[in-house]
C-alpha cells in the first residue's frame, strides 16, 4: 500500500493556512455579497468567519486527541480526517456521507477554477481556446502534485505568498483612506453605512443566506489540517495551523469587507464589480485592476492546486476505510504520493470542466449552488463528531488536548444551530432554494446510496459463508 511521505515543512504547512482561504471568492464574490446585503454583509462574513473558526477548532483537537489515543493503544499516531473521525463517532453511514460529499465538492471546485482559468487565458491571448487553457493548467497542476507532495508545497507556498501580499498591500492602503492618511482621498466617515438605505436595507434574511456563499469562499481552512499529516512534525503544525485561522480570517475577510462599505456605497453595483481594484485606483494607484486581475489569476492556479490535493487526500482516505475502490489507497511512487488518487480526482474533475462548456447555465449551475450547501453539511458533521470524540476522551485519558474546543460542549451546540438555521434559511430565498433541494437531495442520496452497498455487501459475505459451509 505504501506510506505518505512527511516533507512539508512548517513554513509550508504555516503558508497553505494563511492562503488557503484567499480564493476567487474574496476577490470577486465580496462585492455580490456587498449589494445583496448591503453594509451588513460584514455581519455575514464576522458570523461566517467565527463558524469556519470554531470548525477548525473542533478539527485541531479531534487532530491532536487522536494522536495521543493512537499512541497510547500502540497503534497508528497519524493525523486523521474528518471522513474517519465521523465515522469513528458517528458511524460508518456518516464517515461515508462526509468523505464522499467532501471529496466531491473539492472535485468540482477543481473543474470551476480550470474553466475559469481558461476562460481569462483566453481573454488574454485569444489564440488560447478556452478549453485549452482549462485541459493545460489542470495537466501541469496534476504533473506538480504527483512528482511530490514536497513540489506541491513548494508552489503552494509561492502562490499563496503573492496572495497574501496582494491584500496585506489593499488593507494598508485602505486603511490609510479610511483614516484619512492618504493623499488626495477625502473619508467619507460613518455615515456611509446608514445614508443609503440603512445597514441592513434588505433585512435580516440575506444577512443569514450571505453565509452560505461566504462560506463557499472561505472553505480551504480545512486543507493545513490535512497537509500537516505529511509535515515533519504533524502534531506541532496542525496546532500551529488552527491558531493562524483566527487573525488570517478576521484580518484578510472581515477587515476586507470593512473597508469596502466604508469606502464604497453599498449600492454602487459598477464600483463593486470590482472592488479591491476600484479602491486601489481611488487611491492613484492606476495599475492596481491589472495587478489584481493577475492576483486574480494566480488564486486561481493556488485554489485548484489545493483542490487537486485535498481531494486526491481524501479520496486516498476514503479507499483506506473501505469506502472507495482499493486502486486508490495504493502510494507506489517512491516519494510517498497517491498517484491513482489524485488522477482519478483529475479525470473527474475533467467531467465537470467539461460540463461548464456544454450547459454552462443548467447542469453546471446547479452543481456550483450545490457545492454551498454541502460543505455547510460536511461542518455540521465535524461538530457532531467532535462532540462524542470529546465524550469519548474524556472517558478514556487524562492527558491534556493540545488544542482544546472552548466552552465545551456549548460552542459545539452553537455552531451546530447556526450552521442548521443557515442551511435551513437557503430554502426561504427563491434564487436559493434549488441549491437547498440539489444539497439536500445528494446528501441524503449518499446515505442511501452508503445503505445499499452495505446490505449488498452483507449478502456477499453472507453467499460465501454460506458456500464454505456447504463445501
Amino acid at each position: 500500500m505504501g506510506a505518505l511521505q512527511k516533507s512539508l515543512k512548517t513554513r509550508h504547512i504555516t503558508m497553505i493556512s494563511i492562503g488557503g482561504v484567499i480564493g476567487t471568492g474574496l476577490f470577486v464574490g465580496t462585492g455580490k455579497n456587498i449589494l445583496s446585503t448591503g453594509p451588513a454583509a460584514v455581519v455575514s462574513y464576522t458570523i461566517a468567519c467565527l463558524l469556519i473558526v470554531l470548525i477548525m477548532q473542533m478539527v485541531g483537537e479531534m487532530a491532536s486527541g487522536e494522536i495521543v489515543l493512537g499512541k497510547k493503544s500502540g497503534g497508528s499516531a497519524e493525523l486523521g480526517s474528518f471522513a474517519s473521525y465521523a465515522g469513528k463517532y458517528i458511524g460508518p453511514w456518516a464517515g461515508f456521507t462526509v468523505g464522499w460529499l467532501y471529496w466531491a465538492s473539492w472535485v468540482f471546485i477543481v473543474g470551476l477554477e480550470a474553466a475559469l482559468i481558461g476562460g481569462m487565458l483566453h481573454n488574454w491571448f485569444p489564440m488560447i481556446p478556452t478549453w485549452l487553457g482549462s485541459v493545460g493548467i489542470t495537466l501541469l497542476m496534476t504533473i506538480i502534485n504527483i512528482y511530490s507532495v514536497k513540489s506541491f508545497g513548494e508552489f503552494e507556498y509561492w502562490l499563496s505568498f503573492v496572495k497574501v501580499t496582494a491584500i496585506a498591500v489593499f488593507l494598508v492602503v485602505g486603511i490609510a483612506m479610511i483614516l484619512g492618511i492618504w493623499p488626495n482621498y477625502e473619508p467619507k466617515g460613518l455615515g456611509i453605512l446608514t445614508e443609503f438605505g440603512g445597514f441592513a436595507p434588505n433585512g435580516i434574511v440575506p444577512i443569514l443566506t450571505a453565509i452560505v456563499f461566504v462560506i463557499f469562499s472561505i472553505c480551504g481552512a480545512e486543507v493545513a489540517a490535512i497537509a500537516a499529516a505529511e509535515s515533519e512534525n504533524p502534531a506541532k503544525n496542525i496546532v500551529r495551523a488552527i491558531r493562524n485561522v483566527v487573525f488570517r480570517l478576521g484580518l484578510f475577510f472581515v477587515g476586507s469587507v470593512a473597508i469596502m462599505v466604508l469606502i464604497i456605497p453599498w449600492n454602487d453595483s459598477k464600483m463593486l464589480a470590482a472592488p479591491y481594484a476600484n479602491i486601489l485606483t481611488i487611491a492613484g494607484l492606476p495599475i492596481a485592476a491589472q495587478l489584481i486581475q493577475i492576483v486574480i489569476f494566480i488564486s486561481l492556479i493556488s485554489v485548484l492546486n489545493s483542490a487537486l490535493y485535498t481531494s486526491s487526500r481524501m479520496l486516498l482516505e476514503m479507499s483506506r476505510q473501505g469506502d472507495a475502490p482499493k486502486i486508490f489507497s495504493q502510494i507506489k511512487n517512491r516519494r510517498g504520493v497517491p498517484v491513482p488518487a489524485i488522477i482519478g480526482s483529475t479525470v473527474v474533475a475533467y467531467i465537470c470542466a467539461m460540463l461548464y462548456f456544454i450547459s454552462p447555465e443548467v447542469i453546471f449551475y446547479f452543481l456550483g449552488n450545490c457545492v454551498g450547501g454541502l460543505m455547510i453539511a460536511v461542518y455540521i458533521f465535524i461538530a457532531i463528531s467532535q462532540i462524542r470524540f470529546r465524550r469519548y476522551y474524556d472517558k478514556v485519558s487524562d492527558e491534556p488536548l493540545a488544542i482544546k474546543m472552548w466552552l465545551f460542549p456549548y460552542l459545539s451546540y452553537v455552531a451546530i444551530g447556526i450552521l442548521t438555521v443557515v442551511y435551513l434559511c437557503q430554502a426561504l430565498i427563491g434564487s436559493l432554494r434549488s441549491q437547498f433541494y440539489l444539497s439536500t437531495s445528494v446528501l441524503i442520496g449518499s446515505v442511501v446510496l452508503f445503505m445499499i452497498m452495505r446490505k449488498l455487501s452483507t449478502r456477499s459475505a453472507e453467499q460465501i459463508e454460506e458456500k464454505l459451509a456447504s463445501e
